[in-house]
């Protein structure tokens, strides 16, 4: 009579099944898996690197913000 309802909702149990086990199987990947640790030399990189930006911003905002916000022309004496 009415099977057609009992068949969908064993095809939708084996689904729910089915990623149950999925998402099981991902964290257990997830737990087991290896943390990243970066060694000394990819360390110091990094290290460089952000003191680097940092250094050219300081330098940036130091000497080249000053000349283009300014509004009057520089004058075209050196001695001032």
């Amino acid at each position: 009579m009415n099977h057609w309802h009992t068949e969908k909702m064993a095809e939708f149990h084996r689904q729910d099944i089915i990623n149950d086990i999925e998402q099981i199987r991902l964290v257990n990947l997830a737990t087991q898996s290896r943390v990243y640790r970066p060694g000394l030399f990819t360390r110091t990189m990094h290290n460089f690197a952000v003191w680097m930006i940092t250094t050219g911003k300081e330098l940036h905002n130091r000497y080249e913000l000053p000349i283009a916000h300014s509004h009057h022309s520089p004058s075209k004496s050196f001695a001032r």
